[in-house]
């Protein structure tokens, strides 16, 4: 921890430099990562004031307080510190992600998809096999409406090729026919 202790109307007291710097490792508790101290210590006539302000990674904190002896100041600004940093502690328990399995999996899925898009080759993805029975091109399309599909693969039974029926995005019906060279 980095600590800058600035005097102001006052002279340079080594004993509460170390004060300070001894009240301020109570801090270390909260943040384990490379703290800044700025410790401010003012005397006005007969008011003793100490003004703190703790800078860590992505958190500022600042406190003041007042009275008529600099040590009193200095014990009640590093305890509110304390408490404010408690509170943010708090703060970040309760916003941590639950770990329950269903998140679990969802995040497992997620990064297998994006891992399937960064891939330059196309993946096959299996599917489910189907015997094609042999019917005609109406009898086809009603069962492709009773069925609620987009398409259907089938057998035309007067041809005996296979022939897909398909709906169309204006509500109609297409047939792809194959046709041999």
């Amino acid at each position: 921890m980095q600590i800058a202790t600035t005097f102001r109307h006052m002279e340079q007291s080594d004993a509460l430099k170390s004060y300070a710097a001894e009240k301020l490792e109570r801090v270390k508790k909260y943040i384990d990562e490379p703290i800044a101290a700025q410790v401010f210590l003012t005397v006005e006539k007969i008011r003793h004031m100490a003004e703190v302000t703790l800078t860590a990674k992505g958190i500022t904190i600042k406190a003041a307080e007042e009275t008529n002896d600099m040590y009193a100041a200095l014990d009640a600004v590093i305890d509110k510190i304390e408490r404010q940093l408690r509170r943010y502690k708090e703060r970040l328990k309760d916003h941590k992600p639950s770990t329950d399995t269903r998140s679990i999996e969802v995040q497992k899925s997620i990064v297998t998809a994006e891992s399937i898009e960064q891939q330059i080759a196309p993946v096959i993805i299996p599917s489910k096999t189907i015997s094609i029975k042999p019917m005609s091109v109406e009898e086809a399309v009603m069962q492709m409406d009773l069925l609620h599909k987009d398409f259907l693969v089938f057998t035309d039974s007067s041809t005996e090729a296979i022939n897909v029926v398909y709906r169309r995005k204006d509500g109609n019906y297409g047939l792809i026919e194959p046709t041999r060279k």
